[in-house]
């Protein structure tokens, strides 16, 4: 179960989304977003489905791998079906049974919703994907800092979001190991209804807490021993530096977001 959680980790290839810098791949995954949240019209997605399937393509990552993440949003995605089924009104009654009356303009949401909630996490998880920590890092704090004009430490943010996103892969592993310990002293974490499971989770969640902040106090003293005090005066061992690549990727986006504008402006 804890394995299907892939956000956060970096697969190794060689491919061209993985050449790209951060700061290319940080932008585009936050434009694909934008655009998904604000077009919402059926040409709007088709053409967004390919973009992210072009992307997907280029990046050599499996595909079964990519899908394999979504498993961890599963309960959102049914609560979200269920919550927009159910409370939806408008347009024509489809069912009418009793006391569960379901319209057609629900049925639409609950749709639009899932394929809004695929693409952004599938969008967003080709970019932890292609892109490693570091990298994320040096990324993130160059992207933010325009923000120095309102006093904002981009390094401190960039810092706090890549030691998040190394920590997903470590404790899913860290709570793989500990549900393994508790099966086999007899744990049931399968069988049961949902109350009965959110109790037998209690035994895996008291030491996943204990251990993430073991080495959260860990890691914070490596840094104090080190003599980190933040980002300022430092240098980079890889500075960042736009390539060829780039600019044909930001060619790519700038006629990817034309084209969904006008579609959804005219269409």
């Amino acid at each position: 179960m804890m394995r299907d959680i892939t956000l956060g980790q970096y697969y190794r290839v060689e491919s061209f989304i993985h050449k790209l810098d951060p700061r290319t791949k940080i932008i585009g995954t936050f434009i694909y977003m934008l655009l998904i949240f604000i077009c919402d019209t059926i040409p709007c997605y088709i053409v967004g489905i390919l973009m992210l399937g072009l992307v997907i393509k280029k990046s050599k990552i499996p595909l079964r791998y990519m899908v394999r993440g979504l498993r961890s949003i599963l309960v959102l995605m049914i609560f979200t079906v269920v919550f927009q089924l159910f409370f939806t009104t408008g347009g024509k009654l489809v069912v009418n049974w009793h006391f569960i009356r379901i319209y057609s303009t629900g049925i639409k949401m609950a749709v639009i919703l899932i394929i809004k909630l695929v693409l952004l996490v599938m969008g967003s998880s080709v970019m932890t994907y292609t892109t490693t920590p570091n990298q994320l890092t040096d990324g993130f704090e160059s992207v933010l800092k325009p923000l120095k004009v309102f006093k904002v430490n981009s390094h401190e943010i960039a810092m706090i979001m890549s030691i998040a996103l190394r920590f997903i892969p470590i404790l899913v592993d860290e709570a793989d190991k500990i549900m393994n310990a508790q099966m086999a002293r007899g744990a049931d974490f399968e069988h049961g209804g949902i109350v009965k499971k959110a109790k037998n989770m209690l035994p895996l969640l008291v030491p996943l807490f204990v251990s993430a902040f073991r080495r959260a106090d860990e890691l914070s003293l490596a840094m104090e021993a080190r003599c980190y005090f933040g980002g300022e005066g430092r240098t980079k061992m890889k500075p960042l530096k736009y390539s060829n690549l780039d600019k044909i990727a930001a060619t790519v986006l700038t006629v990817y977001t034309v084209l969904v504008i006008v579609l959804y402006r005219f269409l």
